[in-house]
């Protein structure tokens, strides 16, 4: 429970034992069970859990969004001293919006896509408030320039598809803030954000926390973003809150197993495969219906249960004034790190080994390009005249890949890394340049391939729902690239489905399940199964943990690493969450617009030197710990369209460095810059000398980095 020593004249939600439950056909089931916070004035009060530990439905439960089977059934909600529980819907109605504003995870389905934005932004104010249409047009265009919108007139008459990600948020938010409301719910606000845009839209959430005193309620599963937001942390489990207190504190020393777990879940931007382990919660979290109510909730995944755990469900044991934990051992739980270290090879550096042993490609492309040709309603081109238009999707990229190595591929959306390999696999056509694989020419389509080439390249795509046929079982799904590619004889066939199955942590009972039975976690544990289904020699994970909570996410990595020393594989690692690239992958290439502008083992690239553009995203990285010094530094504008980038370098337009060469870099508007070789294989496209470069402090100052 939180300190109730503040001042109550600053209390804003008080939330007291609150318990929901959904009418089914089988009875009430409980979702949310005994919950209890208060959120005061300018304080971010952060839940943080696994999908489905209950986040989203207390916020829903705060306003009674809950639906026609969800009600609450105990407790108190109190708002500014009055009750909510119990209030009229239309009582409800004139306080959602106003007095309380809820920003949504999608913006495009917060947002109308048949209104104009302007209109969206006025009507929040015209609902709740006695002024014209004209006054409120003008307060939305200046809530708009308050969030930092560029080209705030023409937004105002645009429609949700014609601006991107990162500005339909930042309507959102202006939409939450246009009626200075007392209290913010923010339901995972940049989960589906570029790491640069979400930094962005983070720091524009506590310049506005600074100047409207607003409470906010900041939900997500992200710990380094909670960490970066929020005064006070409460950890959620199975509709249960286990662990709350000063967000300092908690990371500090935590006590309850659930968020000991959590923790030891994540890598630290620096860390490494060699360096330390990831630690994944076994099991998963429990439908509400199969929750034991005779025993501590997390009892069958906790590592330090015992038979007194399973005797009754326990109540909060405070650790400190203000910050308690739901678990019996919570005084007694050992301190050690969240994350265990491996013993370091003497005298050497992963860099240094890597770089020594000369080492094999299994696939190298050079100078690759990849266009796609536009469609143009201009008279002239209908006639055939004019000079055609591409889209330079990838434009000039040369890399390598070693056998048993992992080449990370990071940068922002549509930066060309989804696009780089699907050229590589033959699902988009190359439009020029080399590309082999096994020393055999692979710049056809995949349907001119050599059956031999397409069973050694095998891709686990990032959502598995969207490569599953969600009519066939697990089973059928495994054995079909078997027999395509007849790694084993037909009668061996459901025998090697068990043995990939077991590879990758499924039992043999799941052979015969359907992909709607597994959770989110075993259909992506079952994409990769069907990818080690021909044995093949490079594995391409295209974004393959960025939909998983940090628990899941964390098993499936090191699974990947698991088959990888079992089987030698290689790999091509593509992901927007640079901590999980560093810790995965062995060498990086860093893409913009099209084009590779940093390369390198993993360790030099994450160190000075680094390109400016790197070294932005290295500053957006949300960070799980508090106490972290981290450098901010933002890149400004968007990312320019492919179909016309700039002339010279493509990064020049939004380059925060440019100030280190003559003349502010004019140079870099003109001419291509050269590459410029660090040390062990580590280069850097870029104009500015590599000396001036390695005067730039490091972006994370921490033991881990």
């Amino acid at each position: 429970m939180q300190d109730s020593s503040a001042s109550k004249n600053d209390l804003v939600l008080d939330v007291d034992n609150v318990q929901i439950n959904y009418e089914t056909r089988k009875g009430d089931v409980e979702a949310i069970q005994g919950v209890s916070f208060k959120v005061r004035e300018g304080e971010t009060v952060g839940l943080v859990g696994e999908s489905g530990c209950g986040k989203s439905t207390i916020a829903f439960g705060i306003v009674n969004f809950l639906g026609p089977n969800g009600k609450i059934v105990e407790g108190s909600i109190r708002f500014q001293g009055d009750e909510l529980v119990g209030r009229s819907e239309e009582e409800l109605k004139k306080l959602r919006g106003d007095r309380i504003s809820m920003v949504f995870q999608d913006p495009m389905q917060a947002l109308n896509p048949s209104v104009r934005l302007g209109e969206q932004l006025a009507e929040v104010l015209t609902c709740h408030r006695d002024i014209s249409q004209e006054e409120a047009w003008e307060k939305s265009i200046q809530m708009l320039k308050r969030v930092n919108m560029p080209d705030v007139e023409n937004v105002m008459v645009r429609y949700s598809h014609q601006i991107s990600g990162g500005q339909q948020q930042r309507i959102v938010i202006a939409m939450a803030m246009l009626n200075n409301p007392a209290l913010i719910i923010m339901d995972e606000p940049t989960t589906a954000l570029d790491v640069t845009v979400e930094a962005a839209v983070l720091d524009l959430l506590e310049e506005l926390k600074r100047d409207f005193n607003a409470a906010n309620i900041f939900i997500t599963h992200n710990l380094g973003v909670v960490a970066r937001v929020s005064d006070y942390l409460c950890v959620m489990y199975a509709g249960q809150m286990v662990e709350s207190g000063p967000l300092a504190e908690i990371f500090k020393n935590p006590r309850h197993p659930n968020t000991r777990g959590l923790l030891a879940c994540v890598p630290r931007l620096g860390e490494s495969k060699e360096s330390s382990v990831l630690h994944p919660i076994r099991g998963r979290v429990p439908p509400p219906a199969e929750r034991s109510k005779t025993e501590c909730i997390f009892a069958p995944r906790c590592r330090f249960v015992t038979e007194d755990c399973r005797k009754a469900r326990p109540g909060f044991m405070e650790i400190i004034p203000g910050h308690t934990a739901r678990c019996i051992y919570a005084l007694d739980i050992e301190d050690q790190p969240p994350t265990v270290k491996k013993r370091r090879i003497a005298k050497e550096t992963p860099m240094t080994v890597q770089s020594d042993a000369p080492r094999e490609d299994m696939i190298s492309f050079d100078r690759l390009k990849v266009y796609y040709p536009t469609e143009s309603n201009s008279v002239v081109s209908l006639f055939g005249l004019g000079e055609k238009k591409y889209v330079k999707a990838v434009d000039d990229v040369s890399l390598r890949v070693s056998k048993g190595r992992t080449r990370g591929v990071v940068g922002e959306s549509g930066c060309g890394k989804s696009t780089l390999v699907k050229g590589l696999i033959g699902l988009e056509p190359v439009t020029d340049g080399d590309l082999e694989f096994m020393g055999i020419d692979a710049t056809q389509r995949v349907t001119e391939r050599d059956t031999k080439l397409i069973k050694e390249m095998q891709m686990v795509f990032q959502n598995p729902d969207s490569t599953l046929n969600p009519s066939y079982s697990v089973g059928y799904q495994i054995a079909r690239p078997i027999k395509r590619f007849k790694t084993v004889p037909r009668d061996q066939v459901k025998e090697e489905v068990i043995k990939i199955l077991k590879a990758v942590r499924l039992p043999p009972t799941y052979y015969d399940r359907l992909p709607r039975q597994l959770s989110g976690g075993e259909k992506q544990r079952v994409g990769i199964a069907r990818a080690l289904a021909s044995r093949p020699d490079l594995i391409i994970c295209d974004e393959p943990v960025s939909a998983l909570d940090v628990s899941v996410q964390a098993a499936v990595i090191n699974l990947l690493l698991e088959i990888q020393q079992v089987f030698g594989s290689s790999m091509i690692f593509i992901a927007h969450d640079l901590s999980v690239v560093r810790y995965f992958s062995d060498d990086i290439a860093v893409m913009y617009l099209g084009h590779v502008v940093e390369i390198g083992p993993a360790d030099a690239i994450y160190i000075p030197p680094y390109h400016p553009y790197t070294e932005a995203l290295l500053s957006a990285v949300p960070i799980p710990d508090p106490e972290v010094a981290q450098k901010e530094l933002r890149l400004s504008g968007n990312v320019p369209s492919a179909l016309n980038p700039p002339s010279g370098c493509v990064f020049h337009t939004r380059c925060p460095r440019r100030n280190m060469l003559p003349e502010d870099g004019k140079i870099c508007e003109t001419e291509r810059p050269p590459w410029r070789d660090s040390a062990r294989g580590h280069r850097i496209l870029c104009h500015i000398p590599l000396e001036e470069l390695e005067k730039v402090e490091a972006v994370v100052s921490s033991p881990a980095a």
